[in-house]
């Protein structure tokens, strides 16, 4: 089920993105990118429609995905 990310308050969206972020692992890019950045990728991609939340009722978890992969 998508959750609508405005409709969470600011710093548990925050918290989310983080952490979602953080388990990506080590970034081999050839420009090594701070964790604000990051985050403030993936706020764009959720702002502009490219990624979703997902809330999972089977592993009771939420996970941020691109659009393109999550299937009703």
């Amino acid at each position: 089920m998508i959750i609508p990310w405005q409709d969470l308050a600011s710093e548990t969206l925050d918290n989310l993105i983080e952490a979602f972020v953080l388990r990506e692992g080590t970034d081999y890019g050839e420009q090594e990118r701070s964790l604000t950045e990051k985050v403030e990728d993936v706020r764009r991609q959720l702002k502009n429609g490219e990624a979703v939340l997902v809330w999972s009722e089977l592993h009771e978890t939420v996970n941020i995905m691109p659009r393109g992969q999550f299937r009703d």
